[in-house]
């Protein structure tokens, strides 16, 4: 729905809009679905997302972005020409296909842990960082209701606007990938084997950009509501 809206409010592309407003001025080289934005040397070094059985999942250019930078019509056909901008913003993968290196995604972080007032004023930050929303603990099904740490093992806790705010030690919440029970916000990423986070630690300012491929989709989950394979990269930050 957001990304049809600033579709019709720009009257661009979606992917084109962010670029233009977001991703340029921040002079981060990403780009939404390979559309928009991404430079010639993104592309080469594009990384090859793998099923947990080896198979490609994901992005095997081979040097080359794709031909449609999203899924073509039912005949095959991708004319983009004719694509009416607020007709369908999710065609252009707004809820996690944004193609970008962990370099340019820890430049959001410190953009973020830095308050950078260039990119967001004290007030617009206050409201992105602020817990908006708060699971009540519960068991599933219970009188946690929807989204109750019963609902999600305990993963998600607490929520600012698109931030998850995790660490907090509260009973039943088990959101805590670091181990040492400090608050810490950013966001988790899962989508096609892959495993990703942005987490920093507010009052420090440093934090961890990662990833991790081939992760199955039932991978053993370690101490907290995370993989044990998360876990183990931020451990190995920490030593």
């Amino acid at each position: 729905m957001v990304a049809s809206i600033i579709e019709r409010v720009t009257g661009e592309r979606f992917d084109a809009a962010i670029s233009r407003l977001v991703l340029k001025p921040l002079k981060l080289d990403a780009c939404f679905n390979w559309g928009a934005g991404c430079s010639a040397d993104a592309v080469r070094n594009a990384v090859v997302l793998y099923r947990a059985n080896g198979d490609v999942e994901r992005d095997d250019l081979k040097g080359q972005a794709p031909l449609c930078p999203v899924v073509p019509a039912q005949d095959g056909s991708c004319d983009l020409s004719r694509y009416q901008p607020g007709a369908n913003g999710s065609l252009f993968s707004p809820q996690g296909g944004l193609r970008i290196s962990m370099n340019d995604l820890a430049r959001i972080g410190q953009i973020l842990a830095n308050r950078d007032k260039t990119f967001l004023s004290a007030h617009s930050y206050r409201e992105l960082t602020r817990a908006q929303w708060q699971a009540k603990p519960g068991p599933k099904g219970g009188n946690g209701g929807l989204g109750g740490y019963g609902e999600s093992n305990g993963f998600f806790c607490s929520y600012g606007l698109g931030l998850q705010l995790i660490g907090s030690g509260a009973p039943g919440c088990h959101d805590d990938l670091f181990g040492d029970r400090t608050r810490r916000m950013g966001h988790s990423g899962e989508a096609y084997g892959l495993r990703s986070g942005l987490w920093w630690n507010p009052r420090t300012k440093r934090g961890v950009a990662f990833f991790t491929s081939a992760v199955p989709d039932d991978a053993p989950i370690g101490r907290s509501a995370f993989t044990a394979r998360e876990e183990a990269l931020v451990a190995r930050v920490q030593r």
